[in-house]
């Protein structure tokens, strides 16, 4: 895949990827990357500039931060190892997007601005990023109620060309994504770890193959699990999507809670909550601060999902300014 050389810089660095064993380098954060991006935006600069820069040039632009400016320097030394490590990865049938491309999700800019990954690793149709969906969450633990739900959304989805939004987890995850796919449909899961390992598994190579499915993720591609990614994934999930349904959520802990709050006060988008005789309190508490009740069982054919979805959404909070396109 070849790279614009805005591209290049984000990815050199922001990009987990490419050190030697004896580096003591760190990539840019998201909150760091934005602040360099804003100070060249500042000066009406292009990040392809800092690739042929003298360090003091690039001090005074960031203000004479002298430290940030080494930094940077350190991190775009290392092109060569860079390039390798993502040859790699293609040949896996990894690509990565940066917020410096065209192909980059817009709802993201739109929806997180600052906050929004720079860049994102993915395997399989990168088109489906951002079309219109459902998102789907809920706690590994699940039930029946709960199962038979998620495996209906994914089914609706499939069948009446929504696209299913998920993180690719156990449980709630993995049910609706596979019924959306079994469907002849397509989803996209957002992972908070292991992408290398997700798209060997026997579940998901063939619709990666076929392009009726993409996985992707912020983090390395070999990044194992970690509790702060996982609460970060959430709020793409969310954000890449039309609607989001919670499945089956605990009562103020896990992620599934967090996001949902999270997308609540954001206004992202409708948010739905899975309601039946047996739900888990956190549904309860979640309805009783604003999320909107799903039934179960669903009384409606599958073909009146979406306009089900469209009537009963209060407001959609509003799409925010889009960033530059580097930013």
């Amino acid at each position: 895949m070849i790279h614009s050389a805005n591209s290049q810089v984000i990815l050199l660095l922001c990009a987990y990827l490419g050190f030697s064993h004896q580096s003591e380098l760190t990539p840019l954060s998201t909150r760091e990357w934005n602040t360099v991006a804003k100070r060249l935006q500042a000066n009406s600069i292009e990040p392809e500039a800092l690739l042929h820069a003298e360090s003091s040039w690039v001090s005074e632009i960031l203000e004479h931060d002298q430290q940030l400016a080494n930094r940077i320097s350190g991190l775009l030394s290392r092109s060569g190892l860079l390039a390798i490590e993502l040859e790699r990865l293609e040949s896996l049938g990894i690509n990565v997007i940066t917020r410096a491309d065209e192909s980059y999700p817009k709802r993201f800019k739109q929806r997180l601005k600052d906050s929004a990954p720079a860049l994102l690793f993915y395997s399989g149709n990168a088109d489906l990023l951002g079309q219109t969906g459902i998102a789907v969450v809920g706690s590994r633990n699940l039930d029946e109620a709960g199962k038979q739900c998620a495996e209906f959304i994914g089914n609706a989805c499939g069948l009446s060309g929504l696209v299913l939004y998920s993180g690719g987890a156990r449980g709630v995850d993995s049910l609706s994504m596979l019924a959306a796919l079994e469907a002849r449909g397509n989803a996209v899961g957002i992972l908070a770890d292991s992408l290398e390992k997700a798209i060997r598994t026997q579940d998901y190579r063939n619709y990666l193959a076929s392009q009726e499915l993409c996985l992707a993720t912020p983090y390395s591609p070999s990044a194992p699990f970690n509790v702060g990614a996982a609460m970060g994934r959430n709020r793409l999930i969310y954000t890449l999507s039309d609607y989001a349904l919670v499945i089956a959520s605990d009562f103020e802990k896990g992620g599934t809670w967090a996001g949902a709050i999270e997308a609540l006060k954001a206004k992202w988008i409708p948010l739905f909550a899975l309601q039946h005789d047996y739900m888990p309190l956190g549904n309860k508490k979640l309805i009783e601060r604003g999320a909107i009740s799903f039934p179960h069982p669903f009384q409606g054919h599958y073909s009146e999902l979406k306009a089900w979805f469209d009537s009963h959404s209060s407001s959609s909070g509003g799409m925010q300014e889009q960033l530059s396109l580097f930013q």
